[in-house]
């Protein structure tokens, strides 16, 4: 849910269009004064007057380029700077720059290539840094990790580098350090925010964004992380709330911003909207493709959730999570030993690690292992400590309910099972199961009880009866 993209956003131009052309009939109107108030949109719509009116402007092919990179038209800004190589096909500076863009796109190759054409510079060596993530190429990354500087910028690009890999605690402290050091780089306080963020600090996130925010309440970075703290602190309809504020008053310049926003209101509406809007943002959104998968499990979708998940490489905790949820589920699906072996070790990754035993996702992990080992007095030590936090979740009071009834520890059971609401919960075998146990119980107390003569006999019938059809009395 976090701001990631990787293709070009729409070009609307007619609204900046008409901004331009009034802002031209102003006195000593120059492109510098749209990219100081971050106009990007007013900027592109101004020099493509000034180019359609052969105005002069000096270097107007890059700050065309330059506008649209930073107003997130990533193929507008590839083409004007292919345009630039064509006059001047011996410009390395701009080969750098188009290596971003093609990076923006998610054409890494491109960038690599079209990088080594420049100059050797430390934007050449941040692009060449990101593009060996990109490609999962380890020795390069680390070959261009020891080639940066102790430098604002160099700094800025590992700390990128260690919240893509999810290590937020390092890249945390960097945006610290310099914060700290330069209180009036104001943009630190929401890369700070995001690192508390994905730290699960929810109010410390919303508390440092807030400082950003009141200076810049236009940011729509700052707005949906803004917006994703309130559904994680409150609710969902209070985060839908504040998007639908944003977008109502949102300028083209943030046409960027778009399809998170849109991702993200699928995600608040409860997963309305999923399969028309989630589809073509899987290769956008890195968030998309797993919220299309929990949209599918949920839906009883198993095998497109399964198509989905089966080539993805888990490098974060809720991938692993989903990977080992989507196994499990196949593999109890179609019986396979192997799904249900690769969901357990998933599971114990997550629940075994240093960074997650302790968060109720880790603990609800190592459950779900034990669970699938049938351990079922481990699955009772991991969902007791964290009872409390999840007592009217209604998948948690299914599972613990399941896991108290194979310890036979009925009572419990029957309580947890009565807290479920979900109608397709109570629809399932497990559920109904249940039943005809507590009505075999009491008969059997009953019978128990009395003095009839017949009365060892008629036990002895209804608890081979039981046994034959799988019920435990």
């Amino acid at each position: 849910m976090i701001l990631s993209r990787t293709k070009a956003a729409d070009d609307p131009k007619k609204k900046g269009a008409t901004q331009a052309q009034d802002k031209n009939k102003k006195k000593s109107v120059e492109v510098e004064d749209f990219i100081a108030e971050r106009d990007y949109t007013g900027a592109i719509a101004y020099l493509e007057f000034c180019r359609q009116s052969e105005k002069e402007v000096k270097d107007l092919d890059l700050w065309l380029a330059f506008a649209a990179f930073h107003a997130g038209d990533y193929q507008r800004a590839s083409d004007e700077y292919e345009n630039i190589l064509k006059k001047d096909p011996r410009n390395g500076e701009v080969c750098i720059y188009l290596a971003c863009a093609y990076f923006m796109l998610g054409k890494y190759d491109d960038a690599e290539h079209t990088a080594l054409k420049g100059p050797k510079s430390p934007l050449q060596t941040r692009v060449l840094f990101h593009v060996a993530h990109k490609q999962n190429n380890e020795e390069k990354l680390m070959n261009l990790h020891r080639q940066l500087q102790d430098v604002i910028e160099d700094q800025m690009c590992l700390a990128s580098m260690h919240y893509m890999r999810s290590h937020f605690q390092e890249a945390l402290d960097i945006y610290k350090r310099y914060l700290v050091e330069n209180r009036e780089y104001l943009a630190l306080n929401v890369y700070v925010a995001l690192c508390h963020y994905k730290l699960d600090f929810y109010d410390i996130s919303q508390e440092i964004l807030d400082v950003y925010c009141k200076k810049n309440p236009e940011s729509a970075t700052a707005t949906n992380l803004q917006a994703c703290n309130q559904y994680r602190l409150y609710n969902a309809k209070a985060a839908e709330n504040d998007l639908k504020q944003f977008l109502d008053k949102m300028s083209t310049s943030f046409n960027y911003a778009k399809e998170l926003f849109r991702h993200n209101m699928v995600v608040f509406q409860g997963g309305e909207g999923a399969l028309q809007i989630l589809p073509p943002l899987v290769d956008v959104i890195p968030e998309a493709r797993l919220n299309l998968v929990i949209h599918y499990l949920k839906e009883d979708d198993l095998e497109h959730a399964y198509e989905l998940m089966k080539d993805v490489e888990p490098l974060q905790p809720a991938e692993y999570i989903l990977k080992g949820v989507v196994n499990a589920a196949y593999g109890q699906e179609h019986n396979s030993v192997d799904h249900i072996k690769t969901a357990q070790s998933y599971f114990q990754l997550v629940g075994g690690s240093a960074s997650e035993c302790d968060t109720i996702p880790g603990r609800q992990s190592m459950a779900a292992c034990y669970f699938l080992h049938k351990r079922f007095d481990d699955v009772l030590v991991y969902l007791s400590s964290i009872k409390t936090h999840l007592e009217y979740d209604d998948l948690f009071n299914f599972n613990y309910a399941q896991a108290k009834a194979h310890e036979e520890k009925w009572k419990e059971a029957e309580e947890a099972f009565l807290l479920i609401q979900s109608e397709k919960l109570k629809n399932d075998y497990v559920y109904l199961s249940h039943e005809p146990r507590d009505t075999l119980r009491d008969i059997l107390s009953l019978l128990r009880n009395t003095n009839h003569p017949q009365g060892d006999q008629m036990i002895k019938i209804m608890r081979s009866w039981a046994r034959t059809n799988n019920i435990p009395v």
